[in-house]
């Protein structure tokens, strides 16, 4: 089967209920320690949108649980599978350093965890700090499986930032009113896109503006002349988002785990997959008003999105005797004007403002010559419809993501595990391309044939070699913003552009000094990016596609 087939392609690369307000900050203020999790994969009925239906939970939560942890820890975590689904879990953005066993892509580095068994991911947080998130990493399950991983500094590290009052995570998703599985598989029968999603979501809450949701609202109580760290998570499946609080500015401080140089902003853009960390920092007097948090689209496609807007509320605690006098007054609400839903001036501006600390504790190492090229295009394509099946793209042809015009068939035995035991053959093979097989005006008119071609193909890095990727969006079908995400490693985005990357001109703009730092990044619509890192955790990595129905996935292996 292929995956990522028929895709309205928005995103790129392999790659409870109530505020979540962090008691378990409290437990961790001692030394490197092992940390043990139970997730229990179990149905769970939800209503949101005026309707109930029972979605994939972890212990019956939505979102799922918080893991925490220091850096250095070590991280047990114990999944046991109570669903009619095979189950996997991916702890986006954890490096692990020697443990690729555990991070969790389906036939990738694991077989899937099936109905009634158990399976135990066992890892160490290594030079890592800051807001990550896990999610399952199988089919659509990580519409409602996901959750917020925070990693603490070292006991008695501060932050190169001011000491915050609280912590909040604040994560987005999407809600689809029917069942996710069945939506998937209805795409992959037609060979067309999914259903859209009827709403977005802020800590699994749609807000006021869907009909009938007014008590489905997150609600954010602050105090006056503090200083709060909100951690934001792209949970999202398909959309890249704006997000803003009313008569607020924030301050980006760390992208991807990642601290940053701070940046002042009104609103931020953030792709899925992505995590950023930002400073509130409340008014000096409690208003008579409440703020609207709002979470909407970034759409650069010709396809149909859900052009939907989340919210929730930020509202101010009052002192007894100023409640007294307002008690029955009702407070302004006052709205955010994000930018428009396909700024993408906006969106440019706001990534590149994104840079690494580089300084002697945070050093930026970025990689000053490069071993290994590679050119990969991002974009649609049309394949033939399988045997026995009706696809309603043209001529029954269905509509096909692809990376230099190749997509990727998941195999029936993980990636890894043929690696190990020296059983590659007939599993994957090492031939897939490092340029596309021909040149065209990629953000032009596009060539005439658009088939595409499929196939497990793999690339073989040596150990430690310096690497560098462009990646250059297509106009074939349409052009669009695609998020990359890249398992086991970050890399620096040393370049992004529109039109065509200039392999003469472009090279000499590439910033080597404080590049951001990223585990994902948004390929931009009729555009391209640079990306620069060192193949220096050997096993199996794989660059992700999050696609409007499931994947493109490429997989490198990294000599051991």
């Amino acid at each position: 089967m292929e995956l990522a087939s028929f895709c309205s392609l928005r995103a790129i690369f392999l790659f409870s209920c109530a505020l979540w307000i962090m008691p378990e900050l409290t437990l961790a203020k001692h030394a490197k320690i092992t940390r043990h999790y139970n997730f229990n994969v179990q149905l769970q009925n939800v209503t949101r949108l005026c309707q109930t239906k029972s979605i994939v939970t972890i212990n019956g939560r939505f979102p799922g649980p918080r893991v925490i942890a220091r850096e250095g820890d070590r991280l047990v975590i114990k999944v046991t599978n109570n669903v009619p689904y095979n189950v996997t879990i991916h702890w986006h953005g954890v490096r692990q350093l020697r443990s690729a066993w555990a991070d969790g892509p389906a036939y990738v580095t694991q077989c899937p965890i099936q109905t009634g068994q158990t399976f135990v991911y066992n890892f160490t947080v290594t030079g890592q700090r800051g807001t990550l998130w896990w999610h399952a990493h199988i089919s659509w399950l990580r519409t409602t499986l996901y959750g917020p991983i925070v990693i603490l500094p070292k006991k008695h590290v501060p932050y190169p930032f001011p000491q915050t009052f609280k912590e909040v995570p604040i994560i987005f998703g999407e809600w689809w009113k029917a069942d996710t599985e069945t939506v998937i598989n209805q795409a992959m029968q037609t060979g067309l896109a999914p259903n859209l999603s009827n709403a977005y979501t802020i800590n699994g809450f749609p807000g006021f503006l869907y009909n009938g949701t007014t008590k489905d609202t997150f609600k954010l109580k602050v105090k006056a002349g503090k200083t709060y760290l909100l951690r934001l998570i792209n949970a999202a499946l398909n959309n890249e988002l704006f997000f803003g609080i009313a008569n607020h500015t924030l301050t980006v401080v760390e992208a991807d785990a990642v601290y940053v140089k701070p940046f002042r902003t009104n609103y931020v853009l953030i792709t899925p997959g992505q995590t950023i960390n930002v400073l509130l920092k409340t008014k000096s007097k409690a208003p008579n008003a409440a703020f609207v948090i709002a979470a909407r689209p970034y759409a650069t496609g010709p396809a149909a999105f859900d052009n939907t807007t989340a919210t929730g509320l930020l509202e101010y605690k009052k002192s007894s005797v100023s409640n007294t006098k307002t008690k029955n007054k009702k407070l302004r609400l006052l709205r955010p004007v994000l930018p428009k839903f396909n700024d993408t001036i906006f969106a440019m501006k706001f990534n590149k403002k994104v840079r690494s600390l580089a300084n002697a504790r945070f050093p930026a190492k970025v990689p000053k010559t490069v071993d290994k090229h590679f050119f990969f295009t991002v974009g649609l394509g049309i394949s033939s419809c399988p045997k026995n099946q009706a696809c309603q793209g043209p001529n029954n042809t269905r509509v096909t993501a692809a990376v230099n015009n190749v997509s990727f068939v998941m195999p029936n035995i993980a990636l890894l595990q043929a690696h190990f035991f020296n059983k590659s053959k007939g599993v994957y093979t090492t031939d897939f391309p490092a340029n596309p097989p021909f040149r065209f005006n990629y953000t032009g008119t596009p060539p005439n044939n658009i088939m595409i071609s499929s196939g497990t193909k793999a690339v073989v890095l040596p150990f430690n070699a310096s690497v560098e990727l462009i990646l250059q969006d297509t106009s074939i079908i349409g052009a669009e913003s695609h998020p990359l995400h890249l398992h086991g490693f970050n890399f620096f985005v040393v370049g992004q552009g529109n039109g065509n990357f200039d392999p003469k001109k472009d090279p000499s703009k590439f910033n080597l000094v404080d590049p951001a730092e990223r585990n994902t990044i948004g390929v931009p619509s009729g555009g391209w990016v640079a990306v620069r890192f060192f193949a220096d955790n050997p096993g199996n990595i794989c660059t992700k596609v999050f696609g409007s129905c499931t994947a493109i996935l490429k997989c490198i292996r990294v000599g051991d």
